[in-house]
């Protein structure tokens, strides 16, 4: 049976939670800061996040480390401490999750790195990275890996092979951007990533990220088409598009939006929905007020 499938039960559309770095700015973290480094220095406010989504009615949390791989961690002086950021999240996640008997999800970003051709990283380096980073969240945790936000289905091959690695007992998710004309930036489309996936032995794919829910209804419907088998389906936009407001962007779907397209991405047969850029646990509430009425 497919592990994520067995974790979570029968109910569907199980609910992920939604942005972090929006709450995370909002709570004081400067522009251009690392949300990571809020692991480490200033734990209350990114545990309140996830008291926030927990509230909100998901099922399921994120770690705080979307950039918590060498290569984007170097970049702010944080390479060094990458195991204490890590598995500081996963504790984190982890406290809020276990009282209110919730998951957490170990999150895995893109390095930042092209793989070769096009790149000078190789499958094996790629690979040895998120062992690395997936070493200290599994120390922290979690209770699946969830590798989001990905262009390149061999970045995603090489995640892959680092869960299989380090945690072999633990789901696995890979979650693609389709923000180029419903194609990676790698020119994926939403049918291949689900069935090169799903052979490499995955418990769910999906997509993250993108230009809006519209879209991604599109690309949720080409993804089920393409289903086989028992591997499950994600799919967490974006709260519509960035806008410029002042000094400052906000997103322009509503959490009345955001829950309206939950309800048809549940229609067509999505098993796992959320949010990602600029939803905040009022877009999550909506969600879980739409999916699941009193």
């Amino acid at each position: 049976m497919n592990r994520l499938a067995a974790l979570l039960g029968p109910d569907r559309p199980v609910l992920f939670d939604g942005g972090m770095g929006t709450l995370l700015q909002d709570s004081g973290l400067e522009d251009g800061a690392p949300g990571e480094l809020w692991n480490l220095e200033n734990q209350d406010a990114v545990r309140a996040a996830h008291a926030a989504y927990a509230d909100a009615g998901a099922r399921i949390l994120t770690t705080n480390t979307f950039g918590g791989t060498r290569p984007r961690l170097d970049m702010h002086g944080l390479g060094d401490r990458l195991a204490e950021v890590n598995r500081n999240a996963a504790r984190i996640a982890r406290s809020v999750a276990d009282e209110r008997g919730l998951l957490v999800a170990g999150d895995l970003g893109p390095t930042g790195e092209l793989l070769a051709p096009l790149g000078a990283m190789t499958s094996e380096e790629a690979q040895a990275l998120f062992a690395e980073q997936l070493t200290a969240l599994v120390e922290g945790g979690i209770d699946l890996v969830l590798v989001e936000t990905l262009s390149d289905l061999g970045e995603a091959d090489a995640a892959v092979a680092a869960a299989k690695e380090v945690a072999p007992h633990l789901p696995v998710v890979v979650t693609m951007s389709f923000d180029t004309n419903v194609r990676t930036m790698m020119g994926v489309r939403p049918a291949d990533a689900v069935t090169h996936l799903s052979a490499a032995g995955v418990d769910a794919v999906g997509a993250n990220c993108g230009r809006g829910p519209e879209e991604m209804e599109l690309i949720a419907a080409e993804m089920v088409g393409a289903r086989s088998g028992e591997v499950l389906l994600v799919a967490q936009s974006n709260a519509g598009l960035p806008q410029v407001v002042g000094d400052h962007f906000e997103y322009d779907a509503t959490p009345d939006d955001l829950a309206a397209h939950a309800s048809r991405l549940a229609g067509l047969g999505i098993d796992l929905v959320g949010g990602c850029c600029g939803s905040t646990p009022d877009h999550i509430a909506a969600i879980r007020s739409t999916l699941s009425p009193a």
